[in-house]
C-alpha cells in the first residue's frame, strides 16, 4: 500500500470541465469556452480537449498532416499570431474520435502564454477535479537533516496533503539554517500553489545538492498558509517527524 493517496482517475477518462477556460498568445485570445473536456491521458492529471468552436481558427496553421494518438487521428494544426508562431502545437479530433472528442482540439499547455481558470491563472497542466491540495497548520516536531547537517528544525510547520505526492512541511525562514542553503535562479510553478519566489540548494560537507528547497511568497489563495514559508524533497533529505526519521519516498522528484 502507497504511503499516500494515488490518482483516482484512469487513463482514457473523459470528463465535462464545467469552469471557463482561456488561453492567451501574443495578447489574443486562443481559446474561450465553457464546454471543454478532461481527458485524462495519464492518471495524474488530465488535459483540456476544446470545442473547435470556441477555438480562434483564423489563429490555426493546418500542417497537412495527421498524427495518430490513443484517442484517434488528429490533424496536426500550429499557431500564428503576427510575428509570433507555434508549430504542430494543436491536434483537431475528427469523426473517429471516443465519443464527446469529435469536433475537439487539444492544445499543448507550453505552446500557450497563459491560460485561465475563470479569472485564475493557471500554471504547469489543467487542475484535477479529483485531487485535493490541503494546508494545515501543525504542531508536529519536524527537524531536516541531510548527511549528518541539520538544515531546518520547527515544532510549528504547516503541513501540505496534495493527491498523489508524499506529505510536504513548511517551515518558517526562522526555523532554517540558511548558513547551509545557496540561493538557486531556478523558478518553478504548480497549477495548485503558484509560481515559486524562490529556490535554494543545499551545502552539506563538500557537496553541494541542487534545488532541494523552495518556498512560495505569494501563493494561491487556497494556499495561503504557506506564503513565505520553506519545503524540503522528502525524497532527497532525512526527515524526523515526532522522533520518528521517516523513509524517503519514491516519486518522479527522486
Amino acid at each position: 500500500m502507497p504511503e499516500f493517496p494515488e490518482p483516482a482517475a484512469e487513463v482514457g477518462r473523459i470528463e465535462p470541465a464545467p469552469r471557463r477556460i482561456r488561453a492567451f498568445l501574443a495578447g489574443e485570445t486562443v481559446l474561450d469556452t465553457g464546454r471543454a473536456r478532461y481527458v485524462w491521458e495519464w492518471p495524474p492529471y488530465p488535459q483540456y480537449y476544446v470545442p473547435a468552436a470556441d477555438v480562434r481558427q483564423d489563429l490555426l496553421v493546418d500542417e497537412g498532416r495527421t498524427e495518430e494518438t490513443a484517442f484517434g487521428a488528429a490533424r496536426l494544426h500550429g499557431l500564428r499570431v503576427g510575428e509570433f508562431a507555434r508549430a504542430a502545437c494543436a491536434r483537431w479530433y475528427g469523426a473517429g474520435a471516443p465519443p464527446g472528442l469529435a469536433d475537439t482540439i487539444r492544445f499543448d499547455w507550453a505552446a500557450l502564454d497563459a491560460w485561465f481558470e475563470e479569472d485564475e491563472e493557471v500554471f504547469v497542466h489543467p487542475r484535477n477535479p479529483y485531487a485535493r491540495v490541503d494546508a494545515l497548520r501543525s504542531t508536529r516536531h519536524v527537524r531536516v537533516e541531510l548527511d549528518g547537517t541539520v538544515l531546518a528544525e520547527s515544532t510549528s510547520p504547516v503541513l501540505v496533503f496534495e493527491t498523489g505526492l508524499p506529505t510536504r512541511y513548511y517551515l518558517s525562514r526562522t526555523d532554517v539554517r540558511f548558513r547551509h542553503l545557496v540561493p538557486s535562479r531556478t523558478r518553478t510553478a504548480c497549477p495548485y500553489k503558484g509560481r515559486t519566489s524562490g529556490w535554494w540548494s543545499v551545502r552539506a560537507g563538500d557537496r553541494l545538492h541542487p534545488d532541494l528547497a523552495w518556498s512560495y511568497d505569494f501563493p494561491t489563495a487556497a494556499l495561503l498558509p504557506i506564503a513565505g514559508l520553506v519545503a524540503f524533497y522528502n525524497e532527497k533529505v532525512d526527515l524526523v517527524v515526532d522522533g520518528e526519521r521517516l523513509p524517503r519516498p519514491r516519486t518522479h522528484f527522486s
